[in-house]
């Protein structure tokens, strides 16, 4: 029990520290892009040319698709309330909590840096998005999904599949040229900087329901 909740509380730490500097990594670039940014990078208009070679039907078609299911009703309300039932239904109330908290953090975050910084998206759009280019809140919330996961299911294979969809939701949003390229970043570090300040708070709940430490307590039981 000792060592169990010496670990807990090394990942309380190392959860606030991480995801301090994310935060303020993304904030330290949303300044530096204010106040540098015009015109934009001289990365950022390579990699905007760069993808608009790049451009076939079925890139187009794959774009759209994350477009819609990064973003809007599907992202903002089924993917949360979808994951929370099934964690529920794991019996991982806490880890649902903690999910639904991190999804709300991350995109009040996002919507917070919009407004206070206001970059402009690339005039060559394909798509309707809303106010403020940095940073990508589809990147963002694609980066929370990521690493709350990542928090749950602590495993190899999910960090593996989290990290392959927030590059290919990155990739999406600047091959529809919703975004330049720091705008994705800067989504990325904030997603997943907010994900754990919030995995912080439930770091304790969430380790007791988690499985192996029921069966821990179950032998406990049994050996008393």
């Amino acid at each position: 029990m000792t060592d169990q909740r010496t670990a807990v509380a090394r990942s309380v730490t190392t959860y606030l520290i991480v995801g301090l500097v994310l935060v303020a990594l993304s904030c330290v670039l949303g300044w530096w892009i204010l106040t540098h940014g015009d015109p934009p990078f001289a990365v950022d208009v390579w990699w905007n040319t760069a993808v608009a070679e790049l451009s076939t039907p079925f890139l187009t078609g794959f774009s759209r698709v994350m477009n819609w299911v990064g973003g809007g009703w599907f992202a903002v309300l089924v993917v949360p309330i979808g994951g929370a039932i099934v964690l529920i239904i794991l019996r991982r109330p806490w880890a649902a909590a903690f999910f639904l908290t991190a999804e709300a953090v991350s995109a009040g975050g996002v919507q917070v840096l919009k407004h206070l910084f206001g970059r402009v998206r690339p005039e060559d759009i394909i798509v309707v998005s809303d106010y403020g280019s940095f940073p990508s809140g589809h990147v963002a919330n694609a980066a929370t999904l990521a690493v709350a996961a990542a928090v749950i299911f602590p495993r190899l294979w999910v960090m593996i599949v989290g990290a392959c969809w927030v590059l290919l939701m990155a990739f999406s949003r600047t091959y529809l040229h919703a975004h330049w390229l720091s705008d994705t970043v800067g989504g990325a570090m904030l997603g997943a900087g907010a994900v754990l300040l919030v995995a912080a708070a439930f770091a304790v709940p969430m380790a007791r329901e988690h499985p192996a430490a029921e069966r821990k307590e179950g032998v406990a039981r049994l050996s008393a």
